[in-house]
């Protein structure tokens, strides 16, 4: 299994982030790593991280990556001027060129997923790249008009219906048919990648009190609570309306496989509350395997040798186990269908 790994922002803890937890002995006895990045930046980073002995294979792309090494695809030859924390034109330019290189390859079937090491939206916007994040580019350059933004750990997983917008315009945007369509890639997503045969998924309210019956908003009985309905109908175990206080103080949530909240703060507070350090940031509705860590680039920290990298391992292994799972349920649906035909065929004889 190959799994492309981008360097994210050269001035963040990306690069050390990605050399520490290539570092771990089970890496190459998991997956075979393909990193996107430079040679000479993750140089400078190495000699941040002391005491560490990576050594890189560079190649021209994933196709020629080869097994219990780590590879190196050097996507420019610049002399960069790497200043840490700092979001500069530069960090923005090269997160993005290290992302093209790795798009090309998973697209020429060279790689098996995309893991992201954290990039910065300033340093971005710097360098004109014209999407608000990760999620907005793979699902582009993918040919996809709709994606679901997931947080995923063992104990919790929340997925989000809006995903950086401001709040101002959360409730402008939330429509009966976009909650319908998250609901079904998040139910999609968590049988084919995360092996739940019937996933129980619960719904978060947009007001207060999920609106206390219309009393504070009417988004929960005009919008959220017949989109419910209809993907009930369609054969989904789906829940809520839920107020989204309670539902998390009362730990509601252990009793769910996941939970759809309608804008970024509502779901990532109580999830990285519960879950930081290890949580995975997961794109649904993919033809392909994204994951990243749930922390951002921690300029505060960059080039102290103070990150852990626990998040970003987590990152890795759950794209390896979400290609695995991916496989199995479409093995297990072709036999299936297999079976079927042949027992058709043996009744018709």
């Amino acid at each position: 299994m190959k799994i492309g790994i981008t360097i994210g922002d050269i001035n963040g803890i990306s690069p050390e982030v990605i050399i520490k937890a290539l570092s771990n002995p089970s890496i190459l006895n998991t997956f075979t790593p393909v990193v996107y990045g430079s040679y000479k930046v993750l140089s400078y980073h190495k000699n941040i991280v002391k005491d560490n002995n990576l050594v890189f294979h560079s190649i021209n792309s994933a196709k020629q990556a080869v097994d219990n090494k780590v590879n190196l695809v050097n996507c420019w030859d610049d002399t960069v001027n790497i200043t840490l924390g700092k979001a500069t034109a530069e960090g923005g330019k090269y997160a993005y060129l290290a992302l093209d290189r790795a798009m090309n390859d998973i697209k020429e079937g060279g790689l098996d997923a995309i893991v992201t090491a954290p990039i910065n939206k300033n340093s971005m916007q710097l360098a004109k790249f014209p999407f608000p994040g990760h999620t907005e580019y793979f699902t582009h350059h993918d040919g996809k008009t709709n994606s679901l933004m997931l947080m995923s750990s063992d104990a919790l997983k929340v997925a989000l219906v809006t995903n950086h917008v401001p709040v101002s315009k959360v409730s402008g945007l939330i429509t009966k048919e976009l909650i319908i369509e998250k609901i079904k890639l998040l139910n999609k997503t968590l049988m084919e990648d995360f092996g739940h045969e019937r996933p129980v998924i619960c719904v978060l309210g947009l007001n207060p009190h999920a609106s206390d019956d219309s009393l504070i908003g009417d988004e929960e009985e005009k919008i959220i609570r017949p989109a419910i309905v209809e993907a009930k109908k369609q054969g989904m175990v789906v829940t809520g309306p839920h107020p989204a206080d309670g539902f998390f103080g009362s730990r509601q949530w252990t009793k769910a496989d996941a939970i759809l909240a309608m804008y970024h703060d509502q779901g990532l507070i109580p999830f990285k509350a519960l879950t930081f350090g290890s949580g995975t940031n997961v794109t649904c509705g993919l033809s392909f395997i994204r994951t990243s860590p749930d922390h951002g680039t921690a300029y505060d920290i960059a080039g102290n040798n103070l990150a852990e990298e626990s998040s970003f391992l987590q990152a890795l292994f759950t794209a390896v186990d979400m290609v695995k799972n991916r496989k199995e349920y479409h093995e297990s649906r072709e036999n299936t269908l297999v079976r079927r035909i042949k027992k058709s065929a043996d009744i018709h004889e």
